[in-house]
């Protein structure tokens, strides 16, 4: 996988030791952009929210003791300037940010005043995550809000709810092949023994890079510590051989996506018999029949209307519900 662009480091800057340790970490295992962020837009405000600006000088050393670019997460325009003032190489927008195109207009704004004051500023790239809702119109409309300040950007692929979304990155990429897509497989799955194998994803659908979180001792983290790798796994992640295909691009994106279909289907599936389970329970408390033909009735009528509408065969919608319907007596029983 080493045709990949790496960008790696913690979650969030902690300790000025810290910071260091992984970044020395990192760097042994070959190129990257090491990351970590200093202002955590966290969901609960007793969570922790990061260092704040000093962290900005924990990444300065990293950059001018390791030689490596930094790069950290910025969420309002003041972000931005103490960023750059601090030399910081990239910038990323995260899925939050992402999907108030109000606060990226903001970012970029302060973009452009800040490179209309000081000459030859540092910025090499902007990240951009995909917004919390999978929404690629809006990712989209915030890569060219951020295309227009002159700066290199590229698209961070991270899912929404720990769930892929392939299609919504598949509209990107096929909208906007030029611009560099990478893989966040860290907040994709949520978890960090599915890290690696997210990652060999890269490979499969040819994305340009990987995002991903890693700290020397993930269970100590801070924030998002059951999504954080190791520097060991990080190095096995990335010295992975490359994986041939056979099969064409086009046709493993599609089966990715009919993937997710599917996972989520069963999901439903699942849901839909759990709750099976409590009506059998609420009719036995009523002394009612497990089997309600009317109620069967109405939903058949209703489903096969919904097929014809959708272009669907009437005889398999039938035979899905009446399995359905089957195995949803077995559970009430």
């Amino acid at each position: 996988m080493s045709k990949l662009t790496y960008i790696a480091g913690p979650c969030a800057a902690e300790s000025e030791e810290q910071v260091l340790e992984t970044a020395r970490a990192l760097v042994a295992t070959g190129d990257i952009i090491f990351r970590a962020g200093v202002w955590k837009p966290r969901t609960r405000p007793d969570t922790f929210q990061g260092v704040g600006d000093e962290g900005l000088l924990w990444l300065s050393r990293v950059k001018n003791e390791l030689h490596v670019p930094v790069a950290t997460e910025v969420v309002t325009a003041e972000q931005v300037t103490k960023a750059l003032e601090a030399g910081i190489d990239y910038l990323w927008i995260g899925a939050r940010t992402c999907a108030n195109p109000i606060a990226v207009g903001a970012i970029c704004s302060a973009i452009d005043d800040f490179r209309s004051r000081v000459t030859g500023d540092g910025l090499r790239g902007i990240f951009i995550k995909n917004p919390v809702n999978a929404d690629a119109a809006l990712w989209l409309g915030n890569i060219e809000r951020l295309e227009a300040t002159g700066v290199p950007v590229m698209a961070v692929h991270r899912g929404c709810s720990h769930q892929p979304y392939w299609e919504m990155a598949h509209q990107v990429r096929i909208a906007r092949p030029d611009i560099p897509m990478l893989l966040d497989p860290s907040h994709m799955s949520g978890d960090a023994e599915r890290v690696p194998s997210l990652s060999r994803v890269a490979d499969e659908l040819d994305y340009d890079g990987l995002m991903v979180e890693v700290h020397p001792r993930p269970q100590e983290a801070l924030s998002d510590a059951k999504q954080q790798i190791t520097p060991a796994v990080f190095e096995d992640i990335r010295r992975a051989p490359a994986q041939t295909f056979t099969t064409p691009l086009e046709l493993r994106w599609l089966r990715k996506m009919m993937d997710e279909v599917d996972d989520r289907l069963w999901t439903d599936i699942a849901q839909r018999m759990a709750v099976s389970k409590q009506i059998g329970a609420y009719k036995k408390t009523q002394q009612m029949a497990v089997i309600q033909p009317t109620r069967f009735n109405e939903i058949m009528t209703k489903r096969l209307a919904w097929a014809e509408s959708h272009g669907l065969s009437k005889e398999a919608v039938e035979i899905i519900l009446k399995t359905l319907h089957e195995e949803s007596i077995r559970m009430q029983q």
